[in-house]
């Protein structure tokens, strides 16, 4: 298993430098490594095990376990709530009475180990365009001062380089940071999609998923059934017609175990958990990005949370001066930079920036 798995260890890597926050970072690297080993593991699951295993008189076995594993088997809703052992042999399984209205199909599990992977790659997404987007910008303006361990004048070429940079190219990085916020932006998108995706895919069971495991214990005994094995079944039916000596159809009505949805089961209680996690982080990360935009004084605050040693004049200079663009960048910077050196970087530019001419920036 730690084989399987070792190649996702790339995601949960330290970064030198960062240019995204961390809501950003747990949207696209853990999410992502987190779907993938999901994947991964039914995937090794499937084939290293048997996935389905069904039950019948007449037919070989491994020709009933085949096609009831490519069509689909089902189960019986009303069924869940009888008596096991005395009403029903299994939840949920019971006789059709040849009702299709009443039967529940279950077609998804062959198909979960590549939703998973198609959902890692949704979610890797935004990374990938932030990163094609930034281009290295903030690599390049730190220079290696994030660990600030160099030669006096070599720290003083550079801190100047960095300044020169953006006084050079003040007021030219709106679109840097709103292309930015639209990356965060699409995270949200991207996680709100893939829980009405999943819901749809398991038949509008999913939203309320979490919500139903979580009331289970706290539900009387005789009212009681498991949601797990409702959304994923260990036990299902499947029908079988082949024709017989004279030329009729015959019927072969099959019981078959699903031991994959023990793994499915507890793999999606975690996603639904996690997803609803992410989404309330992600709500709130783009509030926060609102509120820098339009209030222009929260600025100030940041850059002082951000390094401490920084004076609030400067900080204040830097949030008046600047429009949205260039205070991200520096912004991004203080995360970065060995704190003497952003404290340093932060009072000069606050010296030499020019207040803007016109009120109206963003």
């Amino acid at each position: 298993m730690y084989k399987l798995l070792s190649g996702l260890k790339d995601y949960f890597k330290r970064q030198d430098i960062y240019t995204d926050s961390v809501i950003f970072r747990l949207h696209n690297s853990f999410t992502t490594a987190l779907l993938l080993a999901c994947s991964l593991v039914i995937t090794a699951t499937q084939f290293v095990g048997q996935p389905i295993s069904c039950i019948v008189n007449g037919i070989p076995t491994h020709v009933v376990n085949t096609y009831c594993w490519i069509s689909s088997t089902f189960t019986m809703p009303d069924a869940f709530r009888r008596e096991v052992g005395r009403e029903v042999a299994h939840p949920g399984v019971a006789n059709d009475f040849n009702d299709e209205d009443a039967k529940k199909y279950y077609t998804y599990y062959q198909w979960v180990c590549f939703v998973l992977f198609f959902q890692a790659a949704a979610c890797y997404l935004p990374k990938f365009l932030w990163d094609a987007i930034e281009g290295g910008l903030i690599r390049t303006l730190v220079m290696g001062l994030n660990v600030g361990i160099c030669r006096e004048d070599e720290k003083c070429a550079k801190k100047q380089a960095m300044i020169g940079y953006v006084l050079k190219r003040l007021r030219r990085h709106k679109l840097y940071v709103l292309r930015y916020f639209a990356c965060e932006a699409l995270c949200l998108v991207n996680i709100v999609i893939q829980l009405w995706m999943m819901n749809r895919f398991f038949d509008g069971e999913f939203f309320s998923y979490g919500w139903r495991v979580m009331k289970f214990s706290d539900t009387p005994q005789e009212q009681r059934f498991d949601p797990m094995v409702y959304v994923f079944p260990r036990v299902t039916k499947c029908i079988f017609h082949k024709f017989g000596a004279s030329g009729s159809i015959q019927k072969h009505d099959s019981l078959c175990i699903l031991p994959l949805n023990i793994v499915n089961e507890k793999t999606y209680i975690f996603i639904w958990f996690w997803f609803i996690i992410l989404a309330v982080m992600l709500v709130g990360l783009v509030i926060y990005r609102l509120m820098i935009i339009f209030m222009p004084s929260v600025r100030v605050q940041l850059l002082k949370t951000i390094n401490r040693s920084v004076p609030r004049e400067a900080a204040q200079g830097i949030a008046q001066k600047t429009d949205l663009g260039d205070w991200w960048v520096i912004y991004m910077l203080g995360g970065n930079l060995d704190p003497p050196i952003f404290k340093d970087v932060v009072a000069e530019l606050a010296k030499q920036i020019e207040p803007p001419k016109r009120n109206g920036k963003l």
